[in-house]
């Protein structure tokens, strides 16, 4: 079976999106995983589809409605479904490697997408909603970070990636941020490809990778080098 994604929105025309395009868009083609953007909208009852109202105590915005996002999750769900539920937050945990790996192995995966001032919190407790945040800034809804946690999810699933080898020295596989890259010309502008790069001593050029990684991170993200066992 391929890895389904469900997303619940109020803009499911913003899917796939870029999710069509590039290595992501060829997966969908191929089968190796399948989207589906549901309209939380068509699950309002009243004549105006309502699907907000004012927040409780007062404040400014709009609230989405528990009634409707429960229907809309449980329409998109079964019983023997067990997909996480993930609804996207900046108040959520954060989306690291590590999660996304985790949530790559699964069977699939459910996308709330919030909008306005947020949903009512009932439904997320009822609905075992997870909330995920893909850094700490707000946008207007939870679709661009969907897109953002399917991107990464997706280029992880078998099949996606033309050399999966090609991902495992990446930033944040191992911890650490990826070396500097380069490629032909051996000069441009005069600034040459470091030597050791084109000295065929595969030895030094593995540490040169491991010294320039380190560095890196120790100076731009020293929050993960991780303590020595």
């Amino acid at each position: 079976m391929p890895f389904l994604a469900t997303v619940l929105t109020l803009y499911p025309d913003m899917f796939p999106g870029p999710l069509g395009l590039s290595m992501a868009g060829r997966g969908l083609e191929d089968g190796i995983w399948s989207l589906e953007a549901r309209d939380i909208r068509r699950h309002a009852t009243d004549k105006h589809a309502s699907v907000d109202d004012t927040p409780a105590g007062g404040g400014p915005g709009m609230v989405l409605k528990p009634d409707v996002l429960a229907r809309a999750i449980d329409a998109a769900t079964t019983a023997e479904d067990t997909r996480p539920r993930l609804l996207m937050s900046p108040r959520g945990r954060p989306l690291t490697q590590d999660y996304v790996r985790e949530l790559s192995a699964g069977s699939g995966v459910m996308i709330v997408c919030g909008r306005f001032e947020g949903v009512d919190e009932r439904v997320i407790e009822a609905r075992g909603l997870t909330e995920v945040s893909v850094g700490d800034y707000v946008l207007s809804g939870g679709e661009p970070a969907a897109h953002v946690v399917l991107d990464a999810i997706v280029r992880l699933l078998p099949g996606i990636m033309g050399n999966a080898a090609s991902g495992h020295d990446e930033s944040f596989e191992r911890g650490r941020l990826e070396h500097p890259q380069y490629t032909r010309p051996r000069e441009w502008e005069g600034l040459e490809i470091p030597p050791v790069l084109l000295s065929g001593d595969h030895a030094a050029i593995t540490r040169w990778k491991q010294e320039q990684s380190e560095k890196l991170t120790k100076a731009r993200r020293p929050d993960l080098i991780r303590p020595k066992d």
